[in-house]
């Protein structure tokens, strides 16, 4: 389908979407959202995909924030509805792994899409905030309760209650994201990353994505069992046998996914 606000290609195992407003520094508008959820619909679909990747348009920014136009009229039935949360949930409870590659800024809505994804890269020119304290409002797209999860309680607080913009370093430093790269070097790393995930057997980084996110749901004896059940139906597995056949034969596996 034609996408006005967002580009979608498929390069190998990763299905790559770029938000694509680059005269608004790519802000997320509603019509974005639309197209986002279009666009992972034919990822999930697609058995070629290993990986999702989102990524923003341009070298200002990954995603300035929502749409401020809109959400200057937005009554609270609207501010209700999930939005921006509807989609990062989704990313975040999807069986394929995301990773968001961050090049110039990644505010407000724009940060919070990139928390829904399972890793974060940025280069050294990108820099991070959740400023909606300064227009009246708090985060409404999941920050308040991802970004405490990721980079802690400390860190979560001052950069909620402050609203200040942090730089590459410290975002490195703070665990927001774990690839500090050149801004040459985005896409390549990201590719690489999408085609080291896709050399494992398909179900693993699903049983990974599921183990992680449910199991800081619960109690970590809770999260431990679940994970011996997980490692018991893997060991079931062809994809299994075959991975054990060819590390000791010294070749590459012939994953079927099964």
């Amino acid at each position: 389908m034609p996408y006005e606000n967002i580009l979608y290609e498929v390069k190998g195992p990763l299905g790559l979407i770029t938000l694509n407003r680059p005269t608004k520094h790519n802000a997320v508008s509603l019509a974005t959202l639309d197209e986002l959820h279009a666009a992972f619909s034919l990822a999930e679909r697609d058995p070629a995909v290993r990986v999702v990747g989102l990524t923003g348009s341009g070298a200002k920014a990954f995603a300035s924030g929502s749409d401020l136009s809109e959400v200057e009229h937005r009554d609270i039935r609207k501010a209700l509805e999930p939005i921006v949360q509807g989609f990062a949930e989704r990313l975040e409870r999807s069986s394929i792994p995301s990773i968001a590659a961050i090049n110039g800024i990644c505010m407000g809505g724009g940060l919070e899409l990139a928390l829904g994804c399972d890793i974060r890269i940025g280069t050294k020119n990108s820099k991070y905030a959740t400023p909606e304290g300064k227009l009246g409002i708090i985060p409404g797209g999941g920050a308040t309760q991802r970004l405490p999860r990721i980079v802690g309680k400390a860190w979560g607080m001052e950069m909620l209650l402050m609203g200040e913009t942090i730089d590459s370093a410290r975002a490195y430093q703070i665990g927001l994201i774990t690839r500090l790269v050149e801004s040459e070097e985005l896409m390549p790393t990201l590719a690489h990353m999408a085609d080291h995930i896709a050399s494992f057997a398909p179900l693993v980084p699903h049983f990974m994505k599921s183990m992680v996110n449910y199991g800081l749901e619960s109690s970590q004896h809770s999260g431990l069992a679940l994970e011996k059940f997980a490692q018991a139906a893997l060991i079931e597995t062809a994809d299994k046998k075959e991975g054990l056949r060819a590390f000791l034969e010294k070749r590459k596996p012939q994953w079927t996914g099964k």
